[in-house]
């Protein structure tokens, strides 16, 4: 297991030695919200994200990164047409159509694939 995945499901730093009641912990992030608004500070340019970085900016007392100066992190104003979307919304993904058979034209099996 990769040292990343070993601190993420258990919790435990490995590199410092893992024994029963002297681990040093490490915190990790396992809720929805938090590893969106994570990203979201990732993404602090894309549009999309303003709307919740505001918020969580004014709940830990950072108001004054919110603005349109160089210092600010994230601008006052909402740009036309985004920010709409709601949490957790991807989008409807299409289903790809199936190509049209043409007559007389056998498909072409790929390359390790065998005939049914």
């Amino acid at each position: 297991m990769a040292l990343a995945t070993a601190m993420y499901h258990t919790g435990f730093n490995p590199l410092k030695g893992v024994r029963h009641g002297r681990s040093e912990e490490v915190e990790t992030i396992k809720g929805l919200k938090q590893r969106r608004l994570h990203k979201a500070f990732l993404r602090y340019h894309d549009a999309e994200n303003w709307p919740m970085l505001r918020e969580a900016l004014i709940q830990m007392g950072r108001a004054d990164l919110i603005g349109a100066g160089k210092a600010h992190l994230v601008p006052a104003w909402q740009p036309r047409g985004t920010g709409l979307k709601s949490e957790g919304y991807r989008g409807a993904r299409p289903d790809p159509a199936p190509a049209p058979a043409v007559p007389g034209h056998q498909q072409r099996t790929p390359p390790g694939r065998r005939r049914r």
